[in-house]
């Protein structure tokens, strides 16, 4: 008995969350609004098929008394009566009555009619009883009534008793018809939120297992395309993102911990070397100098690696506006041709003019810049001749090209993707100062302004391809 009692708390409870949920309201309304329709449409049907028998049972009575005219024009109140006689022996006869002024039975099939009816001229709707029937008005019809000559009084009508049972029949239909309705929409609305709603628990037990911290956890989708599946999908998007997000910052501590880790135990040991062996003031400035410089290289770090997860939060959005991206490349060249011609490699630089984007001027030109310092800095590496930097700007479709291609060693196919993260750096480049975001930080600009990034083999060396869309017309 005591385990019977929780059982059946559970099951009121599962039943009340069922009754509680949107889909069972909606289908609890949709079956008001459809049973409101049945009960006016059948209403309807009811009110005209009385309308369309009463009309019928006119018509046959004003047949009757066009008939019954004819014959008193012709024989007077005495043919009358004989053919009114005659008439109400007939098998499914209509009604016929004819008594004097004071209200005699003279000739007819209806028995007697209530006080006061024969003497009200005009069509009406009455209770009567019929010839030797002695239960009382136990009928109703529909009856006109005249005034002869003489006072005498004609009184023709037909039954309703087929209107009535027609009427019980739609009544009985009516009643069948809305209980049905009800148990459909009842029956239907307790399916579809059972349904609804076990999708609906599945989807909260999913992410209650990746509050708890399975970020690999997904939504699970039906695959009929409903809004559901719409919702799962996009969360699985969101949840998609969030785990690449958490990858980045788990990916990133652990770089910061790892790359980090040699430059700050290097300016902590310059600092203690100074501390120690400087025994005069340029000694000790010297030192001190190399300080600052080792700490100025880990805030750019820093700064860069802000600068990424800015980025890509899409936290830029408020300094896009149109620019020309072949004026920004022609100015990243003019600022970097020095520097090439000191290294001993020629830069080259062909820009097309009026490449309208919208965008940060600023992040496209310090990713050509990172690029083009790449391209510096790795461009002579296994040369013979003096090397080659080709930075070009152009159209290609509804998109802007932007690329950089240099003539150093390049970057295996298999590491390409690999070089876009933080801190990623090859076995050639460990040797040569930096800490490996500078590829990040063009990737990080790129998909900020929806455009792609390719790296590509340039036989010899490498060519990194940027597309970004146009900017359209009216914008």
């Amino acid at each position: 008995m005591s385990a019977a009692v929780p059982a059946a708390e559970g099951r009121l409870a599962r039943l009340g969350k069922l009754f509680r949920t949107t889909a069972f309201k909606l289908s609890l309304a949709y079956l008001v609004v459809f049973a409101a329709f049945a009960f006016f449409a059948l209403g309807y049907v009811a009110w005209s098929a009385r309308r369309v028998l009463d009309d019928q049972i006119i018509s046959t009575i004003d047949a009757e008394i066009n008939g019954l005219s004819e014959q008193y024009n012709s024989g007077g109140l005495r043919r009358l009566i004989a053919v009114v006689e005659r008439r109400a022996r007939e098998p499914g006869a209509s009604l016929y009555l004819v008594t004097t002024g004071l209200g005699e039975h003279v000739v007819g099939n209806v028995g007697e009619v209530p006080p006061g009816i024969l003497s009200a001229p005009g069509q009406a709707e009455i209770a009567y009883s019929r010839s030797g029937d002695a239960s009382g008005y136990a009928h109703r019809a529909i009856v006109r009534i005249f005034t002869l000559p003489g006072g005498f009084r004609l009184l023709v009508g037909r039954d309703v008793e087929e209107r009535d049972r027609l009427r019980a029949v739609i009544s009985r239909t009516f009643g069948s018809s809305l209980a049905l309705v009800v148990i459909l929409g009842v029956g239907g609305g307790w399916f579809v939120a059972r349904r609804v709603l076990k999708r609906v628990d599945d989807m909260t037990e999913t992410t209650r297992t990746i509050m708890a911290g399975d970020l690999d956890g997904r939504l699970a989708v039906a695959g009929n395309g409903d809004e559901l599946d719409r919702l799962a999908q996009n969360l699985n998007a969101m949840l998609e993102r969030i785990g690449e997000l958490m990858r980045g910052m788990r990916e990133v501590s652990d770089n910061i911990a790892h790359d980090l880790k040699t430059p700050l135990t290097r300016l902590r040991n310059r600092a203690d070397e100074a501390l120690r062996h400087a025994d005069s003031p340029e000694a000790l400035r010297a030192a001190v100098e190399s300080v600052i410089e080792e700490s100025d290289g880990l805030i750019r770090v820093f700064n860069a690696l802000l600068m990424i997860a800015r980025l890509e939060a899409g936290n830029a959005s408020e300094i896009m506006a149109p620019f020309d991206a072949g004026l920004a490349t022609r100015e990243v060249g003019e600022l970097y041709e020095a520097l090439a011609e000191e290294k001993g490699l020629r830069l080259d630089v062909s820009a097309e003019s009026g490449l309208m984007l919208r965008g940060s001027r600023e992040l496209v030109g310090q990713a050509l810049a990172n690029l083009v310092d790449n391209a510096i800095k790795y461009g002579g590496a296994r040369r013979a001749a003096p090397g080659r930097i080709a930075l070009s700007a152009g159209r290609a479709g509804t998109g802007i090209v932007l690329s950089v291609a240099d003539q150093g060693p390049g970057i295996p196919a298999e590491a390409r993707a690999r070089v876009l993260d933080r801190f990623v750096r090859l076995e050639d480049a460990r040797s040569r100062p930096g800490f490996g975001l500078g590829l990040s930080l063009v990737n990080a600009v790129v998909r900020l302004h929806q455009g792609s990034l390719a790296l590509l083999d340039d036989a010899p060396g490498l060519r990194v391809v940027i597309t970004l869309p146009a900017l359209g017309e009216g914008e």
